[in-house]
């Protein structure tokens, strides 16, 4: 896989250039990190260059030696007929048990990861912000998320006063 066809997966959260929470945001609580690591599948997100004609997006979190989260986002580019791949890691701002972390891409560069949403009970849905209003994804376990929850996710996100009409419902199938 070619170094530069990383770039293009950039995170939001590196190019925000900080570690923040959009004001009037909240991270979740008693989060269980154990139960979040793994594979998810992007859902939606808002439109951003890194990840623009990226489709089959995934998201895969594990521990590190350190302590940390090794962090590895994916998606094919269609157009090219080849996979992007980025390698980050990501360590909690304040504590395990809230979903806020900050995440690095690159070097000393740390931007904001926060779970504002979360399935509690089989973990099995997430709704992410980065450190502003522009960043928004919902992720998944599974390639498909129920309409009903996503119809949820969707209004929390918009009664927030992120974008939600803007979202981009990302193509999971294996074309």
């Amino acid at each position: 896989m070619k170094r530069l066809a990383r770039l293009a997966l950039l995170p939001p959260l590196f190019l925000a250039g900080c570690a923040g929470i959009p004001k009037g945001v909240s991270p979740v609580h008693e989060f269980e990190l154990s139960r979040y690591l793994g594979t998810w599948y992007e859902i939606a997100r808002l439109d951003h260059s890194f990840e623009r004609g990226l489709t089959r997006v995934t998201a895969t979190y594990s521990l590190r030696e350190d302590g940390g989260i090794k962090v590895v986002n994916r998606g094919f580019d269609s157009g090219k007929q080849e996979w992007r791949e980025a390698i980050g890691k990501a360590y909690f701002v304040k504590g395990s048990d809230a979903g806020r972390l900050k995440v690095s891409f690159f070097g000393p560069f740390y931007g904001g990861y926060n779970i504002i949403d979360l399935d509690k009970e089989n973990y099995s849905y997430a709704l992410v912000s980065g450190p502003t209003r522009a960043y928004l994804w919902i992720l998944a376990r599974d390639q498909k998320l129920e309409p009903a929850t996503l119809n949820r996710l969707v209004n929390k996100a918009k009664a927030l006063g992120f974008a939600a009409e803007q979202l981009i419902y990302v193509d999971q199938s294996d074309k």
